[in-house]
């Protein structure tokens, strides 16, 4: 009805919901307005009209523009302050001509029924006001039916006060409830917020941490192959050796970038996925691995943990074949969208196929088929007459986008 009588009901920080109370009270509110309809309709029957068929007319229409005023009030619409006070002051008149056209006709109840609007859905100014007009009316209808016009008037001024301020202290009591709640909610939400930007300090502390220790440790450890290799090859020794140090540079380098995006992700930054494939084959032909990567159908949204499982396996699967798969070995990536799911596979052919004892880069396939599970997908893995293969396929929730209506391929 109004920012008061509609009870405008307090948002949730947490949720987004309104408040349980308010919406409670205004659906009993909104109740006991409609049925008011009904009983001045009841009672419009049952005393009758006037003797006179235009006393009759009148007490009809003005009882009908009476009740149409009051459901305008009760319209879930009807929210501005101005148009709510007159649609209740006009009730409250129409109530006062009845009354002065039928004494023994429902009028005194438009009345009250308008006060009660007023003190319970309109602000005090505007409805003290109201009020005053409406007992204006009320008090001529009343004096000029009544055989004692001072005492009616009196009676009618002292019921319909109490009726308005009644109304007014309960506005007075939702208003503070909801207010309250509304605080209460403030204080959740504030402690919710100061509690993740707790999470969000420790973070950046083992982010600084991982930073020192992994980073610095790992950028040494690149500056001393480089002087072994360098070493190796003045010293004339077997050139097995350099290529054992120049792979063990690489994967140095390797690690640096992935302590970088660990660090990333402990800082809350966006976690990779698919969309940064091919950034990370590019940063593999760098190393001297050739790679081509071949796309089929339209990428679509993923969950977060999907698409970082979907990274870190293609990441591991060129990462092992960098390793294992020696001079001369080529590496295909496909990644294949369809309406249901997403299948990347990795498969690398040729080469010599070095086996040396090489450390892991840390995100071992058994690791990946684990995080794969845990996000509905499977991940599987195994030699091929020329290689090896590594199948990763992760479904696409049905809310992750329309499908588009073709597909289309591109490779690189």
């Amino acid at each position: 009805m109004s920012a008061r009588l509609r009870l405008r009901r307090p948002t949730s920080a947490r949720d987004g919901g309104p408040s349980v109370a308010a919406s409670d009270l205004h659906g009993l509110v909104r109740l006991a307005g409609w049925a008011t309809v009904g009983a001045v309709a009841v009672a419009t029957v049952a005393a009758g009209l006037p003797a006179g068929p235009v006393a009759g007319v009148a007490t009809v229409a003005v009882t009908v523009a009476g009740l149409a005023l009051w459901c305008l009030a009760l319209l879930p619409r009807v929210t501005a302050v101005p148009v709510l006070t007159a649609a209740l002051v006009g009730t409250g008149l129409a109530g006062a001509a009845v009354d002065a056209l039928h004494p023994s006709g429902p009028g005194i109840v438009l009345t009250c029924m308008a006060m009660a609007g007023l003190g319970f859905g309109v602000p005090r100014r505007p409805g003290l006001a109201g009020v005053a007009v409406i007992m204006l009316g009320a008090g001529w209808a009343e004096a000029r039916a009544s055989a004692h016009p001072l005492g009616a008037v009196l009676d009618l001024a002292a019921a319909a006060g109490f009726l308005y301020l009644a109304a007014a202290f309960a506005a007075v009591s939702r208003d503070a409830h909801t207010h309250s709640q509304a605080l209460l909610e403030q204080e959740a939400a504030t402690r919710a917020a100061r509690e993740e930007a707790a999470v969000l300090a420790e973070r950046g502390r083992l982010a600084r941490e991982l930073h020192d220790v992994l980073a610095h440790t790992l950028s040494g450890l690149a500056v001393q192959l480089e002087g072994a290799r360098l070493l190796a090859e003045r010293t004339g020794a077997d050139p097995r050796l350099a290529e054992q140090v120049i792979n063990a540079q690489r994967l140095a380098r390797d690690g640096m970038v992935n302590a970088k995006r660990a660090v990333a992700t402990l800082r809350g930054e966006a976690l990779p996925g698919p969309e940064q494939l091919p950034a990370l084959i590019e940063q593999t032909r760098l190393s001297g691995l050739p790679v081509m990567l071949a796309v089929t159908g339209r990428p679509r949204p993923l969950p977060s943990e999907s698409g970082l499982a979907v990274y870190r396996a293609v990441q591991e699967a060129l990462t092992n074949a960098a390793k294992h798969a020696g001079r001369g070995a080529t590496v295909t990536v496909a990644l294949t969208w369809t309406d249901t799911a997403l299948t990347a596979q990795v498969t690398d052919a040729g080469g010599d196929r070095v086996t040396a004892g090489l450390p892991s880069g840390g995100y071992g396939l058994a690791g990946l088929a684990e995080r794969a599970a845990l996000a509905g997908g499977r991940l599987d893995a195994g030699p091929t007459a020329e290689g090896w293969r590594v199948t990763l396929t992760m479904p696409i929730p049905a809310t992750a986008g329309p499908v588009p209506p073709q597909s289309q391929e591109a490779r690189s």
